[in-house]
């Protein structure tokens, strides 16, 4: 299993947003979490991506027990096994695609040569091998979407996650990024994890989970 979690509950303040909820997802699966607004959906893959504590419950990603690492420990592993995917891009408009896509493995202490092969590599994946030297502001919004998920590969993460990934696209692009996202999978082998109201990703999707308030049902 990459990802074990057993009885993960959290609350804000008297809300009880997640009540002992238990998800497991195998190597190599797309799994697609759905329900309606303030279901906690979000609130389940920030803790599944470990950006947010759960009040009690147990997790595993690859293998490693991540609530019991502490900080510093916490943020390496995040660091190199963990993509995010999120609705809006966040890409840093004074940098390239390339750039863009290099930062994680600079940061990560890769020497600037091999970054800059792996971006590349990355890029052509995701059908931006004519697009290396473009800035954000020069792509349109599929095209940002793309660079976005070769940044969120370039550390070979265990997992991928992703937080309503087509939400801002048009159908067309939506299908596109749907299209993408398989052969990513096919190529890559990744696992992914996908919060969204996009039926027609949920569809491609290995199997969907639906989430009502705070349990899947």
């Amino acid at each position: 299993m990459i990802i074990e979690a057993k009885n993960i509950r959290k609350s804000f303040g008297t809300l009880e947003v997640l009540k002992g909820v238990d998800f497991e997802v195998t190597q190599g699966e797309i799994v697609a979490i759905m329900g309606a607004s303030g279901a906690g959906k979000s609130t389940l893959l920030q803790i599944l991506g470990t950006l947010l504590t759960p009040d009690s419950g147990s997790l595993v990603i690859d293998g490693t027990p991540v609530l019991s690492l502490r900080a510093g420990e916490l943020s390496a592993f995040r660091n190199r096994r963990i993509g995010f995917v999120f609705q809006a891009h966040h890409l840093l408009p004074e940098f390239s695609a390339r750039e863009n896509v290099m930062i994680p493995l600079l940061i990560g202490g890769e020497k600037e040569a091999k970054a800059r092969v792996r971006a590349d590599e990355l890029l052509a994946l995701v059908g931006l091998g004519e697009r290396l030297t473009h800035k954000p502001s020069e792509l349109s919004g599929g095209e940002q979407q793309r660079v976005a998920i070769a940044r969120a590969l370039s550390m070979n993460p265990a997992i991928l996650f992703a937080d309503e990934p087509t939400g801002n696209l048009d159908s067309r692009t939506k299908e596109e990024i749907h299209a993408l996202l398989l052969n990513v999978r096919k190529q890559l082998g990744q696992t992914m994890v996908i919060v969204t109201h996009d039926a027609g990703l949920a569809q491609i999707c290995d199997r969907t989970c639906i989430l009502r308030d705070g349990e899947f049902r």
